[in-house]
């Protein structure tokens, strides 16, 4: 028997001695009542998608604040509240470096790229290089660069998905897994499909505010615990985890030896700088009317999230104190199951219809964060084949708004189906090192080619094609070398070995390389005739606003 059977046949255990049936009638049905309505939304929303603009910027009809919670929405993914609790329940201070990286990186992403983002652009990030580049080379590259990012963040949220659901309805074999996994897959191709990003902002907006008021919650219920006492939790996390003081200080998951700390330091580097490359944050900025309402939607969000990772240290710890590694561990090899756990514990033990009630709110919480960010990421990912790809590219700009958006949809399924194929081979892993991966690809491949096209008057086409695919080939090779993929038992394919990359995340390799790639491409290239004139317009809309769509 696999060590992913036994773990769920534990699971099954575990959920017998709940109360097994009524319990879960009453999980099933509150997700039900949350699939309905969201689906409901998504319906509604659907009804109000007219064009292009509709469908891919939601008309550009939210406000900043509206804005800011569907940005929190997408960001708080899988990996925030299930991946970074897993993380810290067992590892300790080392866990809770995703927590600071993550909010860390939306310094870059308002600093550097929101607004002049909104400014420049139309639906997506190839819009602002299709400015001053040439057209259908850098679309190519950015659409390609998007769907390969979009699918690596789209299989930590399936793994989120089917660890989270084998532990609420007893799955117990393989075969329930892939079913867990499809039906993510089929919804959240439904969300984009029927409601666009209308439908998709909406149901973001309802899953953030249900994410903090279920995270707030656990957070009073742990502290309580406690009296309230941060100190105390803290040692009893430490006692439980059986590692000591060790288990607050560095080094647990990141040793002290040099592949250790240059690993660390490579996850700081894409955890700091992937926001701003990713695809389904950057499309965010276009939903809104102005750049400054653009502004003040990454203000919400930067204080949403921030306080949000805060309360990760309750989940984390909590867990870690009043559940354990080990029967976390036993639940999920890579911890994702720690918060719905911990919710169980906190609302009165196995076995309490408390605790049932709770884990059951919590879950279903949970679950709409998948499906919230598959939703985002699926829309970025088609939105970009269709925008760039088939009309810019393909159909050289003979198309109209009509088969573009069935284009997008249609996109949108195969997306669906390539990252449910992959999501059944990921679920040993642990999501919120699946999501670094993503940040990491974002980093190299995107970010450089954004930031030089909006800053740097030499920038050539040939700069935008070396830094996107150097970017996206060296960190896509390097993570298939690395052991995330063969080497060990918890990697993609445990049985090979070709793990000739030491560190788990590409990104202090990688992104360098992008930015260098970039730089060397433009030095050995001779700008358009009409470069500083079509930079010169950029840079005026990119600072003013003055021809932003």
């Amino acid at each position: 028997m696999s060590t992913r059977t036994t773990a769920l046949h534990a699971t099954a255990h575990q959920l017998a001695a709940t109360g097994a049936s009524e319990h879960r009638t009453l999980i099933i049905s509150l997700f039900s009542v949350f699939v309905a309505a969201t689906l409901g939304i998504t319906v509604w929303a659907g009804r109000q998608t007219k064009d292009a603009t509709d469908f891919y910027a939601g008309g550009r009809s939210f406000t900043g604040f509206q804005n800011g919670l569907a940005i929190s929405g997408d960001y708080m993914s899988a990996a925030s509240f299930l991946g970074i609790a897993g993380a810290i329940s067992l590892y300790g201070y080392d866990g809770f470096l995703y927590s600071i990286g993550f909010l860390v990186a939306w310094l870059v992403a308002l600093l550097l790229v929101a607004e002049p983002l909104r400014n420049s652009g139309r639906f997506t990030m190839a819009d602002v290089l299709a400015h001053r580049l040439r057209q259908r080379p850098v679309r190519t590259a950015a659409g390609t660069s998007t769907i390969v990012v979009s699918i690596f963040y789209l299989l930590a949220q399936m793994v989120g998905a089917g660890a989270l659901v084998a532990l609420l309805l007893g799955a117990t074999g393989e075969g329930s897994r892939r079913w867990i996994i499809g039906l993510v897959g089929l919804v959240m191709v439904l969300y984009v499909t029927i409601g666009g990003m209308k439908g998709t902002t909406w149901v973001q907006i309802v899953k953030a505010v249900l994410l903090i008021a279920g995270t707030l919650l656990i957070t009073i219920l742990v502290l309580n615990k406690f009296d309230w006492n941060l100190s105390t939790l803290l040692g009893r996390a430490a006692e439980s985890s059986g590692k000591g003081k060790a288990f607050l200080e560095p080094g647990l998951q990141y040793g002290k030896d040099g592949t250790s700390k240059l690993n660390f330091v490579s996850l700081g580097l894409a955890l700091v700088l992937g926001t701003a490359g990713l695809p389904h944050i950057l499309i965010r900025f276009y939903t809104v009317p102005t750049a400054r309402a653009a502004r003040k939607s990454v203000n919400w969000a930067i204080g949403i999230i921030g306080a949000f990772y805060l309360m990760t240290i309750a989940l984390g710890f909590g867990a870690a104190a009043l559940v354990g590694p080990k029967a976390i561990t036993a639940s999920n090899e890579s911890g994702n199951t720690a918060a719905p756990l911990l919710a169980q514990e906190v609302g009165g033990g196995a076995g309490s219809t408390g605790g049932a009630v709770l884990l059951a709110v919590i879950s279903a919480v949970a679950f709409a964060t998948i499906l919230a960010v598959v939703a985002g990421l699926t829309l970025a990912s088609s939105a970009s084949f269709a925008h760039d790809l088939w009309a810019n590219v393909i159909r050289k700009g003979k198309t109209n708004e009509k088969e573009e958006i069935l284009t997008a949809k249609v996109a949108a399924v195969v997306i669906g189906a390539v990252s449910i194929v992959l999501g059944i081979y990921a679920h040993k892993l642990n999501a919120a090192a699946l999501v670094a991966l993503a940040f990491a690809v974002a980093a190299s491949a995107n970010l450089p080619t954004i930031l030089y096209s909006l800053f740097w008057k030499r920038f050539t086409t040939r700069g935008a094609l070396w830094s996107i695919y150097g970017g996206l080939i060296s960190s896509v090779t390097l993570v298939i070398l690395s052991p995330v993929v063969s080497g060990n038992p918890k990697a993609l394919f445990p049985g090979m070995s070709f793990d000739y990359f030491p560190l788990g995340n590409p990104g202090l390799v990688s992104i360098p390389l992008g930015f260098a790639l970039g730089w060397l491409g433009s030095l050995l290239s001779q700008p358009a005739p009409d470069q500083r004139q079509k930079y010169a317009e950029l840079e005026v809309r990119s600072l003013t606003g003055y021809g932003a769509h």
